[in-house]
């Protein structure tokens, strides 16, 4: 099998058939990810226009689908989401520089979301454990994470921060109602984040 390009095509039905499409990445054998850096999934266009249709992020779908594979190592998943977040959060930069307000709501937002899960399995919060039993981290699952976070570290920025994410997904995002202006001073709310998450898992891993 070539790692670096997987093609993925399922029989398509009414029954969940996103969730069967993720299942197939377990046929990848773990013991070979550590040796690909980046690989590509390519999925049917129809898969692609039913998670449009619902909202539904893929890619997000993949890596917790993957993280929950190696749930085993949680240092491993804890780094691969901080390594996400790092990227959304380069990419939330390059479209404020742009002045897309859409997208660089949306990429802040999956900043926050990924500081979030890398913090509850670091933790192994309730969450974290019943994300990991329903194979999926729900909206208002991360949000009471980042509740209960807020409290274990004391620091009731990692709530507001998620409060702030969440608006811009809402109000920046889906329904497109801010502009650049309204947004770009978000980015400062978003690299803290990241930046408290990163030293926290740090002090807990020495």
């Amino acid at each position: 099998m070539d790692l670096k390009h997987v093609n993925v095509y399922p029989t398509f039905s009414d029954e969940a058939p996103l969730r069967r499409t993720i299942s197939l990445l377990s046929s990848v054998p773990l013991s070979c990810l550590s040796e690909v850096g980046e690989y590509t999934v390519t999925l049917p266009k129809r898969i692609i226009e039913e998670a449009r249709r619902r909202n539904i992020d893929i890619e997000e779908l993949i890596l917790d689908a993957v993280s929950m594979i190696l749930s085993d190592d949680p240092e491993a998943v804890i780094e691969a989401r901080l390594e996400a977040a790092e990227r959304y959060l380069n990419e939330a930069k390059d479209y404020v520089n742009r002045g897309d307000a859409v997208q660089a709501s949306e990429k802040m937002y999956k900043v926050v979301e990924e500081c979030i899960k890398a913090l509850a399995q670091a933790y192994n919060i309730e969450e974290y454990v019943k994300a990991s039993e329903e194979g999926r981290w729900w909206v208002s699952l991360i949000g009471k994470a980042a509740r209960r976070l807020a409290g274990i570290l004391n620091e009731p920025r990692v709530e507001f921060t998620w409060s702030v994410a969440y608006d811009l997904h809402v109000w920046g995002f889906h329904e497109a109602k801010y502009t650049i202006n309204d947004v770009k001073g978000d980015l400062n709310h978003v690299q803290w984040l990241l930046e408290f998450t990163r030293s926290v898992i740090l002090r807990k891993n020495k």
